[in-house]
């Protein structure tokens, strides 16, 4: 069995890898860096930002408390990017190695469709081939979405998300435009260099994956970072300034307002990276380059497979590529595999951490699905008020009549960990009443995941009981 993969990120070399395991030969062509955007551009290299702003805003707000006396803490942004640079270096050498160790053969070049199932490479020296296999992955990615705002382009300070990770000097100020995941991550990293951080937002709230009391609780703590959101506030254009960009929008009274700083972060979204595939030639079924697929991954063209964000329909996330892959391996291989959304999970790396699988209580509204909620807050958690002053809350969405675990979903130290447990228990269609018979480790923060299926329950017991709660929700 030959496989060609195409783009070699999180969902690619996985796919190759496995294919290889089950006894393909696999060819992968890789027109860039190996390991994608995850790995050179983004999830690993914003986290590297991320731990770094942790520590630094640590410092500042803990130190003295738990008795560590710290003068003169001082951001050496070259370092930041430095350190950035090189544990890049490391994970993508891992996964050259790793490839090697597989068999695998690399091919550095940009592949297009020029008939279904055919290819023609176009190779680093310039050369080109046309290559063809038993089967084909497509696993391209996705690129920066660029807004059609007027004056964007034009001004050299507007940057996106990969300009933000390779900046050689820190801005006193930002425009953070979207508040998504990529926006918020990289406004809380930079807030906590000392950057003063603006955020528009076309819509009237935020990260609208999230549960809406994980927001409230990241709201709260972004705001005492300093950074100033302005929701219902759309971008009109961007002019030049003096200082360096100047973004104009309307806010929700419809009056026009300006804000100016060194720098602005475009961070609206990422789009399918499909553009030089010739999709239309490879007789691959899309919408607006985003490839449909079934739940194994095959596209509308037999022997064809695409994974991760060029994909219609899912989310854009690292791990869902990686799945993804080890999906289309095992059935170009032979074996009978299905993708479920399910068990994924969401995590996003504010400040403080938070994660979330499953259903939100508003999707259950929205479905009439009869549920019950279990709620905890990391201010009754030992471990937790050790680590940030017990910041956050558990939450568990559980079927009404049976208890089946619905939905979790986290705010809090280590909440991008934790939400393991929760894709596992809705994997596993496990119960609120098996949750607190599951025997969890003291001191932990993942007591609190018990604590809140015992809420469910309504037999908390290290916060008051309902009925003592005077009516109101459980304080977070």
């Amino acid at each position: 069995m030959q496989i060609i993969i195409i783009g070699g990120g999180p969902g690619g070399y996985v796919a190759a890898i496995r294919a290889a395991q089950l006894g393909a030969q696999v060819t992968l062509i890789e027109k860039e860096h190996l390991g994608g955007t995850c790995l050179n551009i983004g999830c690993i290299p914003t986290k590297c930002l991320l731990h770094s702003a942790e520590l630094i805003e640590n410092i500042k707000n803990q130190s003295t408390d738990i008795g560590v006396e710290v003068s003169g803490v001082k951001v050496n942004f070259p370092q930041i990017i430095a350190h950035k640079n090189d544990i890049s270096k490391k994970l993508t050498s891992g996964v050259s190695g790793l490839l090697r160790m597989n068999k695998v053969k690399v091919v550095n070049g940009e592949a297009t469709f020029t008939a279904p199932k055919t290819l023609s490479v176009t190779k680093a020296d310039g050369s080109k081939e046309t290559m063809t296999a038993d089967a084909i992955i497509v696993s391209t990615g996705s690129v920066n979405a660029q807004p059609p705002i007027p004056g964007l382009k034009e001004n050299p300070n507007c940057i996106d998300s990969t300009g933000a990770l390779s900046l050689e000097k820190l801005p006193k100020s930002m425009v953070v435009i979207g508040a998504g995941v990529i926006g918020l991550e990289l406004a809380c990293a930079y807030a906590a260099f000392g950057t003063r951080i603006t955020v528009v937002e076309a819509l009237d709230h935020v990260l609208p994956m999230l549960d809406g009391d994980l927001t409230k609780v990241g709201m709260t703590h972004m705001k005492k970072m300093g950074i100033e959101f302005n929701l219902e506030c759309p971008v009109q254009s961007v002019e030049d300034s003096a200082l360096g960009a100047k973004v104009v929008c309307r806010n929700k009274t419809g009056e026009r307002v300006c804000f100016e700083a060194e720098k602005v972060l475009v961070a609206i979204g990422r789009k399918a990276n499909t553009a030089s595939l010739n999709l239309e030639a490879g007789g691959l079924n899309n919408d607006r380059g985003r490839i449909i697929v079934n739940e194994r991954q095959q596209t509308s063209v037999p022997g064809v497979y695409a994974i991760g964000d060029c994909v219609f329909g899912h989310a854009q996330l690292a791990h869902t590529a990686s799945a993804m892959g080890e999906v289309a391996a095992e059935n170009i291989c032979g074996l009978d595999s299905v993708y479920k959304e399910t068990t994924n999970p969401t995590c996003v790396y504010i400040e403080p951490e938070a994660a979330s699988v499953g259903l939100t209580e508003e999707q259950c509204k929205a479905r009439g699905i009869a549920y019950k909620v279990g709620k905890f807050p990391m201010s009754a958690n030992g471990k937790a008020l050790i680590l940030n002053g017990g910041e956050g809350l558990v939450k568990i969405i559980a079927g009404e009549t049976y208890g089946e675990i619905l939905g979790m979903h986290i705010i809090g130290p280590r909440a991008t960990d934790l939400i393991a447990e929760g894709a596992l228990a809705i994997g596993c269609e496990l119960t609120v009443d098996e949750l607190i018979s599951t025997i969890h480790s003291h001191p932990t923060v993942t007591e609190t995941m018990r604590e809140a299926a015992l809420d469910a329950e309504g037999i908390c017991i290290h916060a008051a009981p309902r009925a003592k709660r005077n009516g109101k929700e459980l304080s977070v």
